[in-house]
């Protein structure tokens, strides 16, 4: 005789006890709403047909799907490949599968979002990928919602990075040593995060008595972009003394650019960057520096307990941030 036994299912423990798969998990889960009559018939079966339950099979047993989903605009970039990975982390402790969804480039984004809603327990969206109407139909239907750096849509749980007081503390650190003129790398209409830098960074100018920069050189938020438009920025007969770039991968573009301008860092441009990804490290950038990985897994725990049924106030919390000082401003006060 073969010992080769498939494993036994959910399915056939409910045809066994004659009852629903649903009321299967609900009597392994110890609701009170299974009477006790039945709940023994539930454990009778599980133990003749050496059944072991599995977190998907009850949650397919529940109506529920096992799985999370996060939107995002590009996975390309270094930032949003950090917070997902932060995400899925903590998603596999928890149980989860994460499909993942992101909008650059693909027609129709809320139609692929409202896809994925109908294929996931719940779901984090970074950015401004779509907009607030979409996220209210989402939440219309019953999913749950997480947003992450980007503005508060009715009673989603949000979590933003500090962009205040670092764009402050960046600003404050350089009128310090006595630069004056100052340009904004980077399109605040782009991202929720960088509007918020600029404003901050013009705010922390005035507050300094330096004059307001010129209106930012807008450009996408990748290496070739940045290069591009520090070029022509630096190109002007009266070029700005410091770049504030709106992320890194800007900054390092604005690094190549002034490289191949015979420019030197600092002593001819200072560069700034916002993040701290690992290549800015290398090249000595001054940057901000981002939790990325825990914004990623602090979305994940605060889906978690919303897809478990926390009815808990609405959370809006603003992780801090942290003026990383290198060599590309000048100056060495706390590198790190």
């Amino acid at each position: 005789m073969s010992n080769n036994r498939q494993p036994a299912t959910i399915y056939q423990v409910a045809a066994q006890a004659g009852v629903s798969i649903a009321t299967v998990s609900r009597a392994l889960n110890g609701s009170d709403t299974v009477a006790e009559s039945t709940r023994k018939r539930v454990l009778i079966a599980v133990k003749e047909l050496k059944f072991r339950p599995s977190r998907l099979g009850q949650s397919l047993a529940e109506g529920r799907h096992a799985a999370n989903g996060i939107v995002f605009p590009d996975l390309s970039g270094p930032y949003y490949a950090e917070v997902v990975l932060g995400y899925e982390e903590v998603a596999a402790e928890l149980g989860s599968s994460v499909l993942i969804l992101s909008t650059h480039g693909r027609p129709d984004p809320a139609g692929k979002v409202m896809d994925l809603a109908r294929r996931v327990d719940g779901m984090v969206v970074i950015s401004r990928t779509v907009a607030d109407t979409v996220i209210a139909q989402v939440t219309e239907i019953g999913i749950p919602v997480v947003l992450l750096a980007r503005p508060a849509v009715g009673s989603c749980d949000t979590l933003n990075a500090d962009n205040v007081d670092s764009a402050h503390d960046l600003v404050g650190h350089l009128v310090e040593h006595g630069y004056e003129r100052f340009g904004f790398l980077g399109d605040p209409a782009g991202s929720p995060d960088v509007h918020a830098r600029y404003e901050a960074f013009r705010a922390a100018l005035r507050a300094a008595g330096r004059r307001s920069p010129r209106a930012p050189l807008r450009c996408d938020f990748d290496v070739e972009s940045g290069r591009r438009a520090a070029a022509r920025a630096l190109r002007r007969p009266a070029r700005p003394e410091v770049l504030v770039c709106g992320n890194d991968e800007t900054a390092l573009g604005a690094l190549e650019a002034a490289k191949e301008l015979d420019l030197s860092v600092p002593e001819d441009v200072v560069i700034t960057g916002w993040d701290d990804v690992m290549a800015a490290r290398y090249a000595g950038l001054t940057t901000v520096r981002q939790p990325m990985r825990e914004l990623g897994a602090t979305a994940a725990r605060w889906l978690q307990e919303r897809i478990a049924g926390n009815a808990g106030p609405v959370r809006r919390e603003t992780l801090a941030t942290q003026l990383i000082v290198r060599s590309s401003c000048g100056v060495h006060d706390h590198k790190t």
